[in-house]
């Protein structure tokens, strides 16, 4: 088996994302070209550190880059050649600045949403509604959706973990809404000899049928329909991310917003806000499914009065002294 195939089987057998998947073959691809076509077999912990160093130094990528680089490789060598490289190193470390995530007021998230229609305006509720992820929204099934409890089930999100999060009672009327549209679509595609979706893992051998189910359809479709090249069924995946995320900054740029605000920037405004509202951090770590309430806390950092409830001394001050109309 090829390399690249195999790092993609190894990344499959362990149920891993596809995202990952295209990930980890891209850096194994970059690696073996900067080393002049050699085999991994070939090289050793040295070259790996070297690799690593050049993406600091001359490429100049992030922390998070070198980072997921770095996981790639050890995974080629432990899970695809068993191979124990041991520890990695000395090498050139990217810089990995700490940075504030920007976070909109309520006012600004309300502007925003005014400026958004069709499903797009739905998922964009739902990220600052719910806390979702961009792509956790999109890729929401029927079945994921409780109307009557107020709630949604997230599937695999981020490090394959399941969570529920609120469902706002404001987008239950759009949700419903959503849903009836999404119905009328999947019994036309039905006509049309389509009305089925990808299934996730080993269900569409477990479950023929279930594709074609009503509780697996995408709550947010998209507009075409297209052929599986292997099963050359007529299906219809979930609306794309750069759809929404499109329509997101263009709501920005007229809402006109001086803050550059994107579709995850919703998701740090429901977590902000929370805080805000007096929720322990324990339970807003929950709701965005974070592995570590040490992530969750940088939220603490964003708060209209600082992380510490700190009152300006600036503010005890009282009203400044009238200047006269010549003073600047």
């Amino acid at each position: 088996m090829k390399l690249l195939d195999a790092v993609r089987r190894a990344v499959a057998v362990r149920h891993y994302s596809g995202r990952t998947a295209d990930a980890y073959v891209a850096w194994v691809r970059r690696f073996v070209r900067f080393q002049g076509m050699r085999h991994p077999r070939e090289l050793g912990p040295a070259e790996v550190a070297a690799f690593l160093s050049d993406l600091a130094v001359r490429g100049r990528v992030s922390a998070a880059t070198q980072n997921q680089a770095l996981a790639a490789l050890l995974f080629l060598y432990r899970e695809v050649l068993r191979r124990d490289i041991g520890r990695v190193g000395p090498l050139v470390r990217a810089k990995e600045p700490v940075r504030l995530p920007v976070v909109l007021t309520r006012a600004e998230v309300a502007r925003v949403l005014r400026q958004i229609e069709g499903q797009a305006r739905v998922v964009a509720g739902l990220l600052y509604g719910s806390g979702l992820r961009l792509l956790e929204c999109v890729e929401l099934r029927v079945k994921d959706i409780d109307l009557e409890r107020r709630e949604i089930r997230v599937r695999r999100g981020k490090g394959a973990r399941d969570r529920v999060t609120v469902l706002p009672e404001l987008l239950v009327t759009p949700l419903r809404r959503q849903l009836g549209w999404v119905r009328a679509l999947h019994e036309r595609d039905r006509a049309r000899g389509g009305g089925r979706v990808a299934l996730p893992g080993a269900l569409a051998r477990k479950l023929p049928g279930a594709a074609a189910d009503w509780p697996w359809q995408w709550v947010f479709p998209a507009r075409r329909t297209y052929r599986d090249a292997a099963t050359v069924e007529l299906r219809r995946h979930h609306v794309h991310p750069t759809a929404v995320q499109r329509a997101v900054a263009a709501a920005v740029r007229r809402a006109g917003l001086s803050k550059r605000a994107t579709c995850h920037t919703l998701r740090h405004s429901f977590a902000t806000h929370l805080i805000e509202d007096g929720y322990d951090i324990r339970t807003v770590q929950e709701l965005l499914g974070h592995r570590s309430v040490e992530t969750t806390m940088i939220y603490t950092h964003v708060l209209n009065r600082g992380g510490l409830g700190v009152v300006s001394p600036a503010d005890r001050l009282g009203a400044p002294r009238r200047r006269s109309a010549s003073q600047p």
